[in-house]
């Protein structure tokens, strides 16, 4: 007999990744309900108790409503952000807070469920800063980074570790002329650091004179590692001038990715190296909910089957 726990799918309206992971779990007869956060409380409902047994209730949407109690698995991507539009901005915000804690809280505490990923080990993860020591800690090989908000402290970094790169810390979605942008990884000369590095933190890395980036998608058990080669800075820039090409990682690095993920709590993410002109894969970041279906049709790697045997729990 099937199980007929469902899967909770949280994710925004527009997202072919889940829309492929959700056809995948459909076509094993396991039930799915869908749900965006931001949709709360104008189409998506939650009534939830505390008891002796943990949480028990339920979260409904037009169409579906999941035993809180009886999920199988909750599967975060990218839900939007919750909206209070018809509330003054005071009252909003007030809004916006109950919401996050309390149906962010429901869905942060799910008895028996496994998380892919755990939507607070994400919050941890999504921090540079903090993704940079854990994988020193890991025993990846990690550019020198400078974070900071002192001008005289950034030139100096710049002058020592030449050339290198600055990176937004985060990135906020910028509407240039009505076009969506974000700020973008370039390389810095020391002409270039100014008072307006005062502003706020800034990242500066050394550039790693590279042959090849890798993404490394850890789903699970399992690591595929796929080879982009190109000739930008930035591969996610211009993705009709990649080719891709499957590759096994160095000894020791696929130890090393579980490492990382253990010390945040993940069982997936995407990661970023750069292949030095030795061969040494440099680590440039994790992002716990990053893409990653685009690659499985250029490379044939069963990402896909992986990710949903973790949320039908046959792994």
């Amino acid at each position: 007999m099937s199980d007929p726990r469902p899967v909770l799918v949280v994710t925004s309206l527009h997202d072919p990744t889940a829309d492929v992971v959700i056809h995948e779990l459909h076509g094993r007869g396991v039930p799915v309900v869908r749900l965006d956060s931001g949709d709360f409380p104008a189409s998506l409902s939650v009534e939830a108790e505390i008891t002796s047994h943990g949480v028990q209730g339920r979260i409904s949407t037009p169409s579906r409503t999941a035993d809180l109690a009886n999920v199988r698995s909750l599967y975060y991507r990218r839900p939007s952000g919750f909206a209070f539009p018809h509330l003054s901005e005071q009252d909003a915000r007030f809004a916006v807070t109950q919401a996050r804690y309390g149906l962010g809280g429901v869905l942060a505490s799910l008895p028996g469920c496994r998380y892919v990923n755990h939507p607070h080990r994400i919050g941890d993860a999504e921090f540079k800063p903090s993704g940079l020591a854990a994988a020193v800690e890991a025993g990846f090989a990690v550019p020198p980074t400078l974070i900071t908000s002192t001008p005289g402290a950034a030139r100096a970094f710049v002058e020592r570790h030449a050339p290198v790169i600055y990176k937004p810390l985060w990135n906020p979605v910028y509407l240039v002329d009505g076009v969506s942008t974000v700020v973008k990884v370039a390389e810095v000369a020391p002409e270039d650091i100014d008072d307006r590095v005062a502003g706020t933190a800034h990242l500066f890395q050394q550039r790693v004179p590279k042959t090849a980036d890798v993404r490394v998608t850890v789903i699970g058990s399992r690591a595929f590692c796929v080879r982009i080669d190109c000739d930008l800075l930035d591969w996610r820039t211009d993705y009709s001038r990649l080719t891709y090409t499957p590759v096994e990682p160095p000894p020791g690095v696929e130890q090393a990715l579980h490492r990382y993920l253990n010390r945040f709590g993940l069982v997936f993410g995407a990661f970023d190296f750069c292949i030095g002109e030795d061969g040494r894969w440099w680590f440039l970041e994790c992002n716990p909910s990053g893409q990653w279906y685009w690659l499985e049709p250029e490379t044939d790697l069963p990402m896909c089957s992986t990710l949903v045997d973790l949320l039908e729990r046959t792994t």
